[in-house]
């Protein structure tokens, strides 16, 4: 039976994730709060676009970042990268140590204001790299460490 991954990503991630969707919401509700005070025509179209982005813009940031945080979930162990991750559509990912071609640590400036980072593990699989999003940036060190580690000791081509 599949398990949950042993590691919640950090609590942090919850105010980065909340942070990243008001943003997002505040520059669109801003574009069309723009276009209203714009004396054109169609009005109400313009007033009933922006009372849909805040209607839909508050259960979001409200939900979301929660939401995620209790979904996502990693775990490496010395044979496989295992993760959940999602909100809507949660996919739950596993990589063999064997098949890991690259390690990688990326904060963007964001991350790094909340001190946070996402490790990508790439394998030869079609469906695409493997990503832990949400980490505290220590802990994604630590982790970028341990599963180049793994790599190495283990014998494989990594295909």
């Amino acid at each position: 039976m599949l398990r949950a991954p042993a590691h919640r990503v950090s609590r942090t991630a919850i105010w980065y994730w909340f942070t990243k969707a008001l943003l997002g919401w505040l520059i669109a509700a801003g574009f069309q709060a723009f276009w209203v005070v714009v004396r054109d025509h169609h009005e109400p179209l313009r007033i009933a676009a922006l009372t849909a982005t805040v209607v839909l813009a508050v259960p979001h940031i409200a939900v979301m970042p929660w939401w995620r945080y209790r979904v996502h979930r990693w775990e490496a162990t010395p044979l496989a990268v295992y993760t959940r991750s999602g909100w809507l559509t949660q996919e739950w990912r596993i990589a063999p140590i064997s098949r890991i071609q690259t390690v990688d640590s990326v904060q963007g400036p964001l991350e790094r204001l909340f001190r946070l980072a996402t490790v990508t593990v790439t394998t030869a699989s079609a469906a695409g790299p493997v990503r832990v999003s949400g980490l505290g940036a220590e802990t994604a060190r630590r982790l970028v460490a341990e599963l180049t580690a793994n790599v190495q000791s283990t014998t494989g081509d990594a295909t």
